[in-house]
């Protein structure tokens, strides 16, 4: 599947999730891309912190990717996960654990984890790093909840919620990476990418910023490795 590019020339970008909202975050940078769908085993292992799991699945779908990338690509891939006290919060089985995970987080802040991983496929180089966010859920009421589960939209989201959801519009307010809840922080990723000599074709803080309606407190801090 590709992304903004001809059939006959492929991308040097390979994004190894086929998740809109990473397609959306990722065309920011201006790169045209290629997905590559990985399927990566996503257990948890035993005393594995959120960290060490977001770290590892990116790596992994990282890795699983590149072995349908060519030498000239560069692979990116990510994983994210709501964390809630010591839970670590997936996608919901059903549209009653999407409620039970809903009531769970409304009124409190929890946090959410994103890995991402960068690979050069020429010399195997890979480059992974952790994105922590929190995020202030407002208190939503039951009802809210019902029609909201019932829209279908928390079924494929971690935690059961998608934070750029027009109606539900969980979150009370932000000072983190926004990205970042949606799937892929764009700073972390342009500044990973830069260590592998792959410069953006855009603004990057500018387009994210645009395209969220959010400004940004931390992008700059992250861009010079100090967030």
């Amino acid at each position: 599947m590709l992304e903004s590019a001809p059939m006959t020339e492929r991308p040097t970008l390979v994004l190894a999730s086929n998740s809109p909202r990473r397609k959306e975050l990722i065309a920011l940078g201006g790169w045209t891309f290629e997905v590559i769908v990985s399927n990566a085993d996503e257990s948890l292992l035993p005393g594995e912190g959120p960290a060490e799991y977001v770290r590892r699945l990116a790596e992994a779908k990282a890795r699983a990717s590149a072995t349908r990338a060519t030498e000239s690509q560069i692979v990116v891939a990510a994983d994210t996960s709501v964390v809630d006290g010591e839970s670590i919060l997936g996608k919901p089985a059903d549209p009653s654990e999407a409620k039970r995970m809903l009531s769970q987080l409304r009124g409190r802040t929890h946090q959410v984890y994103t890995g991402i991983a960068a690979l050069r496929v020429r010399d195997g180089l890979i480059l992974t790093d952790v994105c922590v966010t929190d995020v202030p859920m407002r208190k939503y009421s039951d009802a809210e909840i019902d029609a909201y589960v019932a829209s279908g939209d928390p079924l494929d989201k971690a935690g059961a919620y998608g934070i750029q959801n027009p109606q539900f519009q969980p979150v009370a307010s932000m000072s983190g990476c926004y990205a970042s809840v949606m799937g892929l922080p764009m700073c972390h990723v342009t500044r990973m990418l830069t260590q592998l000599d792959f410069l953006p074709r855009a603004d990057v803080p500018a387009n994210c910023q645009t395209f969220l309606k959010y400004a940004c407190p931390v992008f700059a801090d992250i861009l010079k490795g100090t967030e």
